[in-house]
């Protein structure tokens, strides 16, 4: 298999996070954003990555998005599973998995690069990176007043997994799913600013965790303890 992603997205890490658990053999190109449209659209009629290659006749020819990569590979990878054998927690870890990704993926979006352009600058100043974070916030609209909207939502989110997830291994039934392997992809740029470091010490356990299960290498700022 093939996946087309983007190095330092935290989507594309969910699709990463998803074919290391399954123990899939695979192998990454990583594009450049903004020309990766000219490959993508013709593909799958959007520029959204992760994008997967089967290369396999018994198989699509592509999946495209992070979301449906984890429904094609829960449906034709079945084991190991994504998923708690009951129905009702079955559509519990989805429902969860819909929103850390449709609300909390794009709030950390927002707070990561708002830092990037700011206190993270030093991170990495060379002038492509900051181009690329210019690029981003203009793309999506990232400025002070969206980046407080999306602090504030991160906050109220952390505080409900928080009662899931702080004391407990999984977020739904007492097994790994979607939900947890969806939370640790989405919530992994936050290890690059100090203060959700030092504020949720138990979500970057959580973190560390499902890399390890996952075969997948730490996210930068997220250090073996």
């Amino acid at each position: 298999m093939q996946l087309l992603q983007f190095s330092t997205s935290h989507y594309c890490r969910k699709a990463r996070l998803a074919l290391g658990y399954k123990g899939i053999t695979y192998e990454v190109a990583n594009l450049t954003p903004g020309l990766h449209a000219l490959r993508l659209k013709p593909l799958t009629g959007t520029t959204t990555v992760p994008v997967l290659f089967p290369n396999d006749p018994a198989y699509p020819l592509v999946i495209s998005d992070s979301s449906n990569i984890l429904r094609f590979l829960e449906a034709n990878f079945p084991t190991p599973p994504l998923l708690p054998s009951d129905e009702t927690l079955q559509a519990e870890s989805w429902l969860l998995e819909d929103w850390l990704d449709e609300s909390i993926g794009t709030a950390t979006r927002f707070v990561y690069y708002d830092y990037r352009s700011g206190e993270g600058k030093a991170i990495d100043p060379s002038l492509f990176s900051q181009v690329l974070i210019r690029v981003v916030r203009s793309q999506y609209q990232i400025n002070p007043t969206t980046a407080q909207l999306a602090t504030a939502r991160l906050t109220q989110a952390l505080h409900t997994l928080s009662l899931r997830w702080q004391h407990r291994p999984y977020l739904v039934g007492d097994s790994f799913s979607v939900a947890d392997l969806t939370a640790a992809a989405l919530l992994s740029p936050l290890a690059l600013i100090p203060s959700y470091q030092q504020t949720y010490p138990w979500l970057f356990e959580r973190i560390r965790d499902i890399h390890d299960l996952c075969h997948e290498a730490y996210p930068p700022g997220l250090y073996p303890t």
